[in-house]
C-alpha cells in the first residue's frame, strides 16, 4: 500500500497537528479519488483536534483535482476540478470523496477560494436565506470579520438590493477601508 502526507493528530507536539505519512486513502465504488490542491481551515475542525485521539485526520473543505472517478460512474470524470465538503481526511495529498459531497468548480474560481465553499459558503448562504428570500430586499451582516460573515456580504451583494457589513471594529486603515467598500458595494 502506498503512503502519502496529511495532518495528523499527534499529542506530543505542540499544537497537536503534526504532517505525517499515512496510507494512500482507497476509494469506495462511489468514491473518487481526488489530489487535494488547498483546503480550509474551520473553527470546529480546528476544536477538535484539540481534544480528538491520536491519528484523528482533520479536514472538512478541499478543493483539487479527481485523480480517479468513482467506479459506479457517479461524480466528475477524471480531470475535474472540484470542490468538496469531508467529514473528515481532508488536509492531506488525496482524499477519497462521495461523489454526492463534491461539485465542479469553473476555471477563473482558484484552489484556494473554492476551499473555503462548503462550511463557510453554505453557512452564510443558510443563514441569508432563512428568513426567506432576499432576492430585491436591503441586507445588513452583523459581526462581518470572519470567513462566514464575510461570504454573506459578498453573497448579498450578488442577491440582495444593498447589502453592507459590520464588524463593529471601527475601519482605520485605508486598506480595510478599501476591502469593506469592495464588499459592500
Amino acid at each position: 500500500m502506498s503512503e502519502m502526507q496529511a495532518v495528523v493528530v499527534d499529542p506530543s507536539v505542540p499544537g497537536r497537528l503534526a504532517i505525517k505519512s499515512v496510507p494512500t486513502p482507497t476509494p469506495k465504488h462511489f468514491e473518487a479519488l481526488v489530489r487535494v490542491h488547498a483546503f480550509s481551515l474551520n473553527l470546529g475542525e480546528v476544536r477538535r483536534s484539540q481534544k480528538a485521539e491520536a491519528g484523528w485526520q482533520p479536514g472538512w473543505d478541499i478543493a483539487g483535482v479527481v485523480e480517479k472517478a468513482a467506479e459506479d460512474g457517479t461524480g466528475p470524470k477524471a480531470g475535474t476540478r472540484v470542490v468538496a465538503l469531508m467529514v473528515d481526511r481532508g488536509w492531506a495529498e488525496l482524499a477519497a470523496v462521495p461523489t454526492e459531497m463534491m461539485a465542479p468548480i469553473p476555471d477563473d474560481i482558484d484552489f484556494e477560494r473554492a476551499s473555503t465553499l462548503p462550511v463557510a459558503g453554505l453557512t452564510a448562504l443558510l443563514a441569508l436565506e432563512k428568513p426567506g428570500p432576499i432576492l430585491g430586499r436591503n441586507v445588513l451582516v452583523t459581526g462581518a470579520s470572519g470567513a462566514s460573515a464575510t461570504s454573506r456580504v459578498r453573497l448579498g451583494v450578488m442577491r440582495a438590493r444593498r447589502s453592507w457589513g459590520w464588524s463593529g471594529i471601527r475601519i482605520a486603515s485605508p486598506l480595510s477601508s478599501r476591502r469593506a467598500r469592495t464588499m459592500s458595494s
